[in-house]
């Protein structure tokens, strides 16, 4: 054989050793994005395409199915409705006690919250269809503290009447469709003079107030509130377990879910989402407590780190009624943020009742809350670097109960 020979087999070993190696790569990226769903329709997305509604021929329906596009704790979507059988015009809006989150929603505030960003979308909603939502709040009185689960599945929330109104306006419709939390770092821009004094003006006659702070000691020190609050929920092993629990890792535990987290809520889409989908499922410790906790960590330092402002929503006591009017005022601010242009992120951490966060709670109370009101909602505000990914959405059917 001579040494062109040689050279030539040589050459030809190195390309058969170099396409194997290749290609099992490329098969095992295949399985990957596979397993993490790469084929599967995304289902769970559905609900926010603006036509989805159109398939519903009651005005109740349709309202609801946009309604149900508001952010909630630990997207859990914890909603329950009920048409009036005698009224068409009529709806009950009912906190659901299958999905609570006690580990870190003790006192159920946070879900009687996302009950008023329901709300607020809702009216939204049927504005946009030239209806007026009237809102009436616990028709049939407040909860029975003592016997919690109870009193939801039997109270409503609120009773809504819908009525046509040609002078009924919908500026904020367009928001409904567009990702509520955005957790990457803002740009170095500050909010405007106007685009402030529009959104805490969102507060007049709601029952709360509304504070924009962009002072630098104040993004210091809520930053570092906001920090905190993450290393102690991190730590704290039943909040890491009930978020487990509502992990989705792949397309189809998402579209059987639809609702919880996933790797969308750090801002993952795209190729990228089914690679780390897949990922995850094949090598779980990938996503373990102490890789998550990490994370958490990590993301947090970077965002408050680029956060020009943050936005607090605070009610005179902590009745179930305030803490409704909260979460309606919270979703008006979410909503008008981005028709302006703008992002938020709720840092609720640091608000949560249970004793390992006591400490961070009475430091942000006695700073920012020193009448003895209830800080409701804590948010960072900006305009953004990035675009963040649609979370999962229920089928609005399974919201329905019959009464």
């Amino acid at each position: 054989m001579t040494a062109t020979t040689k050279a030539h087999k040589g050459r030809r070993i190195t390309l058969i050793t170099a396409g194997s190696i290749v290609g099992v790569a490329l098969l095992g990226l295949g399985v990957v994005l596979t397993v993490g769903g790469i084929f599967v329709p995304a289902h769970y997305l559905e609900p926010w395409a603006r036509s989805y509604a159109d398939q519903f021929a009651d005005p109740r329906m349709k309202v609801v199915a946009q309604a149900e596009l508001a952010p909630s704790g630990h997207n859990m979507q914890p909603w329950v409705v009920t048409m009036d059988p005698s009224d068409p015009d009529v709806l009950f809006l009912f906190a659901d006690a299958d999905r609570l989150t006690p580990a870190v929603d003790p006192l159920a505030r946070q879900t009687l919250v996302s009950q008023g960003t329901f709300l607020q979308y809702l009216r939204v909603s049927a504005a946009n269809l030239g209806y007026s939502a009237t809102i009436d709040l616990f028709p049939q009185g407040t909860y029975e503290e003592s016997d919690l689960v109870a009193s939801m599945a039997t109270l409503p929330v609120a009773k809504i009447t819908l009525a046509k109104d040609p002078a009924v306006a919908a500026p904020d419709y367009a928001a409904l469709f567009l990702s509520d939390t955005n957790r990457s770092p803002y740009t170095a821009a500050t909010l405007t003079t106007g685009q402030q004094r529009e959104l805490t003006g969102l507060a007049d006659g709601s029952g709360a107030s509304l504070r924009i702070l962009t002072d630098q000691n104040d993004l210091t020190a809520l930053g570092a509130l906001a920090v905190q609050g993450t290393l102690i929920e991190s730590q704290y092993a039943a909040a890491t377990a009930e978020s487990d629990a509502v992990f989705h890792s792949t397309e189809t535990a998402k579209n059987d879910a639809r609702s919880g987290f996933a790797v969308e809520g750090q801002g993952t889409s795209g190729f990228m989402k089914y690679l780390l989908q897949g990922l995850i499922t094949i090598v779980p410790a990938i996503n373990d407590d102490a890789a998550a906790a990490k994370n958490a960590i990590a993301l947090t330092d970077d965002a408050v780190a680029h956060t020009p402002a943050y936005a607090l929503i605070s009610t005179p006591g902590n009745t179930r009624t305030e803490q409704v009017r909260a979460g309606i005022l919270y979703a008006e601010l979410s909503l008008h943020a981005r028709t302006l242009g703008l992002v938020m992120q709720p840092l609720s951490q640091v608000l949560q009742e249970y004793p390992a966060m006591a400490g961070p709670y009475a430091a942000v109370h006695r700073e920012y809350a020193p009448g003895g009101q209830t800080i409701q909602m804590l948010v960072r505000v900006g305009n953004p670097t990035t675009d963040y990914p649609d979370t999962m959405r229920r089928d609005p059917a399974t919201l329905i109960r019959t009464p």
